[in-house]
């Protein structure tokens, strides 16, 4: 596996921490596979993450947003003491897997079914961002003409 060392860089440019906050972030997050997920467009400005969570169950998993970031933690309790197992192949370890989302994209579902935790995301544009039809008006011809001969 490669690894790419960016701190000379960090050393040269000033004012760029956010940026290189997430080039740190995109590394980490490549190394790790676990949960596997998709992301879906299903709109304009619609969007879903599906994650796969098998075994893991509501009170187990826990969503956050804080500043366009965007982290999905599953911890499960440690209840296997009296299991014996001949085989253990079912990946039930602790994650938490982060997503940046875009300026003005808001959570509005989170839905757990069939071990697949599904996130709907949507953008909400403010008003002042939305474009807007401006009506244009004509200038009547009167008007005109009195001005001329007045001058």
């Amino acid at each position: 596996m490669r690894t790419i060392d960016l701190s000379p860089l960090y050393r040269s440019v000033v004012g760029f921490d956010r940026l290189a906050d997430l080039l740190d972030a995109a590394g980490a997050e490549a190394a790790t596979g676990y949960p596997p997920y998709n992301i879906e467009r299903t709109g304009e400005n619609a969007y879903r993450i599906e994650i796969a969570v098998a075994g893991f169950r509501q009170e187990d998993l826990t969503l956050e947003v804080k500043e366009n970031l965007l982290t999905v933690q599953g911890r499960k309790a440690a209840n296997d003491d009296a299991k014996q197992y001949l085989h253990r192949g079912l990946a039930e370890r602790n994650f938490e897997r982060r997503f940046q989302l875009a300026d003005y994209v808001v959570v509005a579902d989170a839905q757990l079914e069939n071990g697949l935790l599904a996130i709907a995301l949507k953008r909400e544009l403010p008003e002042a961002l939305k474009p807007r039809r401006i009506d244009i008006t004509t200038v009547k011809d009167a008007g005109l003409i009195a001005s001329d001969k007045a001058a």
